[in-house]
């Protein structure tokens, strides 16, 4: 989420939302004891949907992070127009305010993207729960966005661009990364910048529990619960610093994506390039020889 509309909504209480946007007259609710799903009409199946997934969701996320959520969320379903109204954008889709216990969903774009409720709501649920026990100051963004999209399988967040382009491997094959101390406070407003951002952290979570496995991850959690600032956190959990461990991860992705493997996974783009080049090379050979048949008659 971008952090001026975190920012801005945190100090922001529910009822002001609503009232600001006509949402006290025209948002209804489906209360459970777990969770509070408002939503507008016509989302009344959606949020009955959600209201039903969520002690599930709930559940999974307990299990995986080993914390409890002691807390009972509000969460709000809009339509696109209303969505980006609150504070969302054209490639946003679910946003959390931690301080305020509020999740919301632009449900019109579960239907065109692949991402089902499931995962976005996990994403933002974990979102609330990394804020409910970790102060503020403590929690990385790069952190913050890595595990959440780690509990939830990838990037939720976020629309992805039409062809699911990699920023990362891209980046790694020119060596403009964007170092993750960078991105501890916000991430980029500029869409290509942003994507990477996301990338960076979901791939540095995931090398974390491949090499130390997903007990090395939570430790850091708890050292960050404790108090612990990164730095700390990382080097009592892991015996190795944050530098080393960021130099560690960014080796390891260099041996992964080589030049080889870039073009191995673009080869279809790749030949059709070649065949279209062929293509119309061949086509100009024949205008040329067309050319120099009628100059001969010509002649």
């Amino acid at each position: 989420m971008n952090t001026k509309i975190f920012f801005f909504l945190s100090f922001i209480p529910l009822f002001i939302i609503f009232s600001i946007h006509g949402y006290a007259e025209s948002s209804w609710f489906v209360e459970r004891n777990e969770a509070i799903v408002s939503f507008e009409e016509p989302l009344r199946g959606a949020a009955q949907e959600v209201a039903d997934l969520y002690p599930k969701v709930k559940q999974e996320l307990e299990n995986l992070i080993q914390w409890d959520i002691d807390f009972r969320p509000t969460i709000l379903l809009l339509k696109d127009k209303n969505f980006q109204k609150v504070g969302g954008n054209n490639f946003v889709m679910a946003f959390a305010v931690p301080r305020r216990n509020l999740i919301v969903i632009d449900y019109s774009k579960m239907k065109i993207i692949s991402f089902t409720i499931h995962s976005t709501l996990k994403h933002e649920l974990c979102h609330l729960l990394l804020h409910r026990y970790v102060t503020k100051g403590n929690l990385p963004k790069w952190l913050d966005e890595g595990i959440a999209q780690w509990t939830s399988d990838g990037m939720v967040e976020i629309v992805m661009n039409n062809k699911q382009e990699s920023m990362l491997n891209k980046t790694i094959l020119t060596g403009r990364y964007i170092p993750l101390r960078v991105l501890a406070h916000q991430f980029p407003d500029e869409r290509h910048q942003l994507l990477l951002a996301y990338e960076e952290s979901k791939s540095f979570v995931e090398y974390i529990v491949d090499r130390y496995g997903a007990r090395g991850l939570l430790a850091i959690l708890e050292q960050l619960k404790e108090g612990y600032g990164i730095n700390e956190a990382i080097r009592n959990s892991l015996s190795i610093s944050f530098a080393e461990l960021e130099e560690d991860w960014l080796k390891h992705l260099d041996k992964r994506i080589s030049w080889f493997h870039y073009l191995s996974r673009n080869l279809y783009n790749i030949l059709f390039f070649v065949a279209a080049l062929a293509t119309i090379l061949g086509f100009v050979k024949i205008l040329i020889k067309k050319r120099r048949y009628n100059d001969e008659e010509d002649e």
